[in-house]
């Protein structure tokens, strides 16, 4: 799939969709056009009939196609399945006989929030890899073994796009959105919405700590506090899972099967997050917030970095300077 070619989006709202990350991939679509000063994108809101959805906040969309009825108008670049509350009771067999059908017309597919769920669910799924919201990732990964859930903000996976719920589909529109018409127009859309910054796909999701203890893992939990609190020279693992009173075997399980990486990866995770905040707030010397954030060498650093984030730390700098002038250039328009 060519992202640079998508121009017309469908979203699929099921029922008690939510309503936020729809819009929140509706609005970069329409802020984009915006910027840009003409009409680049266009989008379609789905459902199984011409019937408005309800989301799980009560409100509807409209208009609302209907999926599931011949039309003359070309099919979306890409279909996004919208999920929401309680996925599991709204995804029956006329939804998955839709999506398969899609899938064979050669439509490219999405998924905003649980949307990913009915995605797996028909099938749409297996050997890719994927990205759903926090709270369903571990009753999805004992569901359905053929799929790779990650943690991470948003997935393109050859025809696959997914996407986790909140505003991470503004993250996801925004990659899109530089990937067609460059990045001055995506920041300028970031910036409009008072963005501090983009985020990008390999970015893990941000789970508050009181959220971690609600997700029924206590012991995950601690391993994760017990990391952040020492950073810069993390505990050894088997210190960690000593102190926890399990096996160091027990605390890898823990971290794949909930946070779908092993804790080498959230404390590399952690220690870029912090030098990219350093970066973007400091004007300390690439090598010094290297070094602060534990990294042995700048090199070892400046390759890391490139890999999570997708570009260089001299390029978080530059990018900095964009979205100032971009600021600039909005307070004189």
């Amino acid at each position: 799939m060519n992202i640079a070619r998508l121009a017309h989006f469908g979203f699929l709202t099921l029922p008690d969709y939510s309503m936020i990350a729809v819009t929140s991939a509706i609005e970069a679509l329409r802020m984009a056009n915006r910027c840009a000063g003409r009409s680049i994108y266009s989008w379609t809101v789905y459902g199984l009939n011409d019937t408005p959805v309800a989301a799980s906040n009560g409100m509807t969309m409209a208009p609302t196609a209907a999926l599931d009825q011949p039309s003359r108008a070309a099919p979306p670049d890409l279909l996004f399945v919208c999920g929401g509350v309680d996925v599991r009771s709204v995804v029956g067999r006329p939804l998955l006989n839709a999506l398969r059908r899609a899938a064979r017309d050669g439509v490219p597919l999405g998924a905003l929030c649980t949307g990913t769920f009915a995605l797996a669910e028909a099938g749409l799924l297996d050997g890719y890899r994927c990205a759903v919201h926090w709270e369903d990732a571990a009753s999805m990964r004992d569901a359905f073994p053929a799929i790779e859930l990650v943690n991470e903000l948003f997935v393109l996976d050859r025809n696959r796009l997914t996407c986790t719920g909140g505003i991470g589909p503004l993250d996801m529109m925004l990659y899109l959105i530089e990937a067609k018409l460059g990045r001055v127009v995506a920041e300028h859309v970031a910036v409009t919405f008072i963005l501090d910054r983009i985020r990008t796909s390999g970015e893990r999701q941000p789970i508050a700590a009181q959220d971690r203890a609600r997700s029924d893992q206590p012991t995950l939990a601690r391993a994760m506090t017990m990391i952040e609190d020492q950073i810069n020279e993390p505990p050894k693992l088997t210190d960690i899972a000593a102190r926890l009173g399990i096996s160091l075997r027990q605390l890898q399980r823990l971290f794949r099967a909930h946070l779908g990486e092993s804790p080498a990866s959230f404390i590399k995770a952690l220690r870029l997050q912090r030098a990219q905040a350093m970066l973007q707030a400091r004007e300390m010397p690439v090598t010094e917030v290297a070094m602060a954030c534990g990294f042995g060498s700048s090199a070892y650093f400046s390759s890391a970095y490139r890999a999570h984030f997708g570009y260089s730390p001299r390029a978080e700098r530059q990018l900095r300077a964009i979205a100032a002038v971009s600021r600039s250039a909005m307070r004189l328009s």
